[in-house]
């Protein structure tokens, strides 16, 4: 079978009908369930923790607090970079630095005793001024943090502000855009047990090696003495891609009290306990001749984050990638103020990023009045602008010309054309992301029944990886996927890079296909054939004209495991890289929608989308497609719906459920989202010729709809969501 074949999720009939077991499914036998207890105030001091009428209800076991609590070894401050989310551990002292900051556990024998419990927990505070994020001074991020590594605090190319000055013809403006929460279906959790000095530990992750580095750091134990289970994800988009206090706590919990320790996050501490999409400002200056082409490029940024770390939201990567010009000045700032750290989410740099450099490309073109198609193939950068390197691979323009068509762009009709009550508008954006690479290993197994066994600690988030590792085995082995079992989400099994940062296909499928390629290599072995022209299909080993059964190759050798070691690693053994060295690495695409605004009552509605994607070589069409839509229908919820506000007199998150928070449902995304890719296969990304997708599909879609609404109104939005009351202003 050919290994970019449509293939029904392997994981499909366990999830459905409930046989798969996600971190709260597990229970240890005399286990303690924790709830948190969260501080009152922004800022300030513990001053005493009252626990007496918690201990008192019945099966309340604990009340810990930070005089309760080891102090974190050394170790972990010496990695305090990611995946270790925050430099802040709570617990470790009195300090306050944002509302719902872990302060004591309660510890139960069941969860509700343990939530009544924390109700009554009295925590006196000393109560200290405190910063709102949003109206802290732009400033120079701290050296110190991890995520400077992630891209450039600061990049110049020639003089972009004098050419910006200097053009004919300029646009853009600043680009507003709301902190935003990822809200999983499954919340964070997280089952810590000790077994005299070794600690195994069920998480809800999405790398379970990162846990146990930093669970070991934390501890001062060797690494080789944790082990963390993650079989299946209930979704994180980056919320649960790096460690997070929770998980040092209830694994020092446990280790207090001498029993297993069970601790589920809430969907109120999921806004407080792991990270979420900054608030950003985006300053995009365009300075462009009279014929389109750009002359400079300006984009700077700032974002909120917390008073205890740096994280910086590289949102001005795309303003350094995406189009030909001699001058690019991006530059990234920070507001430090009194909230929990953000992070990492779906997407993060590109997804902000293209929503800014979007927007401003459209006003450019409507300042030339040009076809804004035109203006981005004009434009197009034929090697990366940055720094000259030619692309591992680009059929950007080949994206542009299938989405025209099949969107039907150059035939759509007027800008506020109107269908009964409904303003149409149609607009389209660039889709962009960059590409992370993670060494990686699998093991394959193929018995003498002809099955096979799949050994690799990937986490399954649901994003296909459960499917197209086993259908890259296949594959090779010339098996029906459905003849490959996995065994994954376990630190115990062969290192897998982690889930996020759209890597996994690169360095995990390599990683299964090297092991694969090394079985066949035995088989040919057994067989007595070269192994430089064998290959396998349908059950059997080929060569030339020769075929056999893979049953016969095993019997006849009295053989009845094959195994196979495979690796996919990078240049000087680095734990990441972005691609190629000599090559930029990145996926593109185009995204075109039309949308629907009725001006009296501020609605907004999406009625057709389509993506088409340049991604190097689709493992699996049918996955694959499932990805991009669902990256569109979360590039809507950013256009059009999704707010996490903080409230600036309380100091803390206005609304930290779901009940406050608008989200796409059924009922808001239409049938006719159209996907497509181009044939594509980047051999400098890796063998398999493919790159990353899984968040691809959310970038653009916000700048595409804010460039319709344009079209449909004729007035600019650059504040995020564009909501009733944003449309009904501009429209009366």
């Amino acid at each position: 079978m050919n290994s970019s074949t449509s293939v029904p999720r392997l994981d499909g009939p366990a999830k459905v009908t409930g046989a798969a077991r996600y971190t709260a499914d597990h229970n240890e036998p005399d286990q303690l369930h924790g709830v948190l207890v969260g501080a009152p105030v922004p800022a300030g001091h513990v001053l005493g923790i009252d626990s007496a009428d918690a201990l008192r209800q019945p099966g309340v076991r604990h009340v810990l607090s930070a005089a309760d609590m080891p102090t974190a070894h050394a170790d972990l401050a010496a990695a305090s970079s990611p995946p270790l989310a925050s430099l802040f551990l709570p617990m470790q002292g009195p300090e306050i630095h944002y509302s719902g900051q872990p302060v004591a556990i309660v510890l139960a024998e069941t969860l509700e005793a343990a939530e009544g419990a924390a109700s009554l927990v009295q925590v006196r505070c000393r109560t200290d001024e405190f910063t709102v994020p949003d109206s802290a001074p732009a400033t120079t991020p701290s050296p110190k943090s991890g995520y400077n590594a992630i891209g450039k605090v600061r990049f110049r190319k020639g003089d972009a502000e004098a050419a910006v000055a200097a053009s004919p013809v300029q646009a853009g403006g600043e680009y507003l855009q709301p902190a935003r929460h990822a809200n999983p279906m499954e919340p964070s959790a997280v089952l810590a047990v000790w077994n005299d000095d070794r600690l195994t530990v069920h998480d809800a992750a999405q790398h379970v090696y990162a846990v146990r580095s930093n669970l070991a750091a934390a501890f001062g134990i060797d690494p080789g003495k944790v082990r963390v289970h993650c079989r299946h994800t209930g979704g994180g988009f980056g919320a649960k891609a790096y460690v997070w206090q929770h998980e040092i706590l209830a694994a020092m919990a446990a280790k207090v009290v001498g029993r297993p320790v069970k601790l589920v996050l809430t969907r109120s501490e999921m806004y407080t306990i792991v990270g979420y999409q900054a608030r950003m400002r985006q300053n995009v200056r365009l300075g462009a001749a009279e014929d389109g082409r750009l002359t400079g490029v300006v984009h700077e940024v700032d974002n909120t984050t917390a008073v205890t770390d740096d994280y910086i939201e590289f949102g001005s990567a795309p303003s350094g990638s995406l189009y030909a010009t001699p001058a690019i000045l991006l530059g990234q700032k920070v507001r430090r103020g009194n909230v929990n750290l953000p992070t990492f989410m779906r997407s993060p740099i590109d997804g902000p990023g293209t929503w800014a450099l979007g927007s401003a490309m459209d006003e450019l073109a409507r300042a030339l009045d040009m076809d804004p198609l035109d203006l981005r193939l004009i434009n197009h950068a034929d090697a990366d602008p940055s720094d000259g390197r030619p692309w591992s691979s680009k059929k950007l323009k080949e994206a542009y010309a299938e989405g025209a068509r099949r969107f039907g762009w150059r035939k759509r009709g007027r800008g506020g054309t109107r269908d009964g009550d409904w303003l149409l508008g149609w607009g389209m954006a660039d889709s962009t992301q960059g590409q992370f690479r993670f060494p990686s290993e699998a093991r394959v197994r193929l018995a003498a029944d002809a099955t096979a066994r799949l050994e690799a600690g990937y986490t399954d988030i649901g994003a296909g990886s459960a499917t197209i590792f086993p259908q890259i085995a296949a594959s090779v082995l010339g098996l029906p996927p459905t003849a490959v079992r996995a065994a994954s989400g376990d630190s115990d099994l062969p290192f897998a890079g982690p889930t996020f940062g759209s890597g996994t296909t690169i360095g995990m499928g390599a990683a299964v296909q090297d092991a694969a390629q090394k079985i066949i290599k035995q088989l040919a072995d057994l067989a007595g054939w070269p192994a430089g022209d064998v290959r396998a299909e349908d059950g059997h080993l080929i060569h030339g004209t020769r075929s056999r059964s893979l049953l016969d190759v095993m019997r006849d050798a009295r053989v009845d495991e094959l195994i196979g070691d495979g690796a996919f690693g990078l240049p000087g053994g680095a734990p990441a890289d972005a691609g190629d060295a000599e090559r930029a690495t990145r996926t593109f695409g185009a995204v075109f929608v039309e949308v629907g605004v009725d001006p009296d009552l501020g609605l907004l509605r999406l009625r057709r989308a389509t993506g088409v994607y340049s991604v190097g070589r689709v493992i699996n069409p049918r996955t694959a497609r499932s990805q991009m839509i669902g990256g569109i229908v979360w590039g809507w919820g950013m256009a059009a719906m999704e707010a996490s506000l903080y409230e600036p007199n309380l100091g803390r998150w206005l609304s930290t459920d779901l009940a406050g928070v608008p989200l796409p449902v059924n009922a808001d995304i239409p049938p006719a989202i159209d996907i497509a890719f181009i044939d594509e296969f980047d051999e400098y990304a890796g063998p398999l010729g493919a790159k990353g997708i899984g968040e691809l599909g959310a970038t653009g879609v916000a700048a595409a709809v804010a460039n319709a609404v344009y079209d449909a109104i004729g007035k600019r939005v650059r504040d995020l969501p564009i909501t009733p009351e944003k449309l009904i202003d501009l429209t009366m």
